[in-house]
Parts: structure tokens; sequence; C-alpha cells
């Protein structure tokens, strides 16, 4: 029988909205769509695509240290891009400095708006734990 372990990150939305950051379940890790907050659940950068998406992936990688598992862990992404087209690619270079060789499957969709005004990027992954570091 698999066990279910939550994580948050103890900010507001986690209870206003009703969701856990991620769910481990068996090996994998469900990890909800992370953006730029900071420690407090402040939303940072606002339409700064770079500064965004490297404080997104600080997030996950918050997630994934919790688990005590690694960037290389990551099986699929999917991102949710406002303007996409104009912010391919710094996505694309954010990724391959991000992963370096490690090549999960990706997913990109553009998208008119997220949450917080000036949000120009989200993400969420599925992470494997029985994967090789």
């Amino acid at each position: 029988m698999a066990t279910i372990d939550a994580f948050n990150h103890n900010v507001p939305a986690e209870s206003e909205f009703g969701y856990s950051q991620a769910i481990k379940s068996g090996d994998l890790i469900h990890v909800s769509g992370q953006l730029s907050l900071d420690a407090a659940g402040d939303f940072l950068h606002a339409d700064d695509f770079v500064a965004q998406l490297k404080q997104t992936h600080a997030n996950i990688d918050k997630v994934l240290h919790h688990y005590g598992v690694t960037r290389n862990h990551i099986v699929s992404q999917t991102l949710y891009v406002v303007n996409l087209q104009q912010n391919a690619g710094a996505m694309a270079e954010g990724n391959v400095a991000y992963f370096g060789d490690h090549r999960p499957v990706s997913t990109a969709f553009g998208v008119t708006e997220l949450t917080f005004p000036g949000q120009v990027i989200e993400i969420s992954t599925v992470v494997d734990t029985k994967l090789p570091a």
C-alpha cells in the first residue's frame, strides 16, 4: 500500500486555495505549479521572465531538497508561459542552465494570464525518486 507524504512551503496561498506544494505517493512526487514566491509567499519580479524563472527553479529545488532528490529525478515538467513566443528563447536558455545534461519530458503552454498580476511563468513537475541521481 502506497503512503502519501505532503509538503508545503507554509505560505498563505496553500490554505487559502486548499492545496499542497507536492505530494509523494509511492516512488513519484507530484509538484504543484511553482512560481516566483519568496519564503513569506510574496510574489516577486513582476513582468521579469528571467528573474521569475530563476526564482521558480529555486522553489522547485526547495521541494526536491525536502524529499532528498535532485533535478535529475525530474521526469516531466509542464510550463505555463504568458507571451510564449516572446519568452521562448529565455525559457529554453533557462531550462538548459537548470537541467544541464538531464532531459526530462517537457510541455509548454502559452496562456493569457496566471494567478498574480505580472506573473509570466509557472512550472509543475513529476519526480521519480528511483532514478539515479
